[in-house]
């Protein structure tokens, strides 16, 4: 009996290379994505060969689909913090998640005592960090002015 397709599946009871097995066929996508990982920096091949490997043990997606999946969880994660510019992320106001009601008065008045006195904490923590910075500058422009003042003193010492 011939069957063509047999010889790439293993034959009627399936092999390592089937869909039973958990998808590890190539799609267009890992092939493209492994010549060009080749082609660009070897371990990205590499790594891909690998990734499918770990698909033929584990049955796992494809990689498109892992791919797609990883974008939209970063989108999603990232989607809260669309300001961008220096220190956006430690300004905005982080208790929007925890802004929902509980239904239950007593766990909501406790929530929000809780919530704002640890955005009492990290205001306190922010200045704090704000005045080491300063002083830390402070004591940089210090050494840095009596370093300049023993060289020039050295300096001077040495023509004389």
């Amino acid at each position: 009996m011939s069957n063509t397709q047999g010889a790439y599946d293993g034959g009627p009871q399936g092999g390592p290379w089937t869909k039973a097995r958990g998808g590890t066929r190539w799609t267009a996508v890992e092939l493209i994505a492994m010549v060009l990982g080749f082609m660009v920096f070897w371990p990205i091949g590499l790594a891909i060969l690998g990734f499918k490997y770990w698909q033929y043990k584990t049955g796992g997606s494809d990689l498109q689909t892992v791919a797609t999946g990883a974008f939209r969880n970063a989108r999603s994660a990232m989607g809260g913090f669309q300001a961008s510019g220096p220190g956006q992320w430690a300004r905005q106001n982080w208790t929007h998640g925890f802004a929902s009601s509980t239904g239950n008065a007593a766990f909501d008045a406790w929530k929000s005592g809780e919530i704002a006195r640890l955005e009492a904490e990290r205001h306190r923590l922010e200045d704090a960090h704000r005045e080491f910075s300063e002083w830390l500058e402070t004591v940089r422009k210090a050494k840095d002015r009596e370093e300049f003042d023993r060289f020039m003193n050295e300096r001077r010492g040495g023509r004389a």
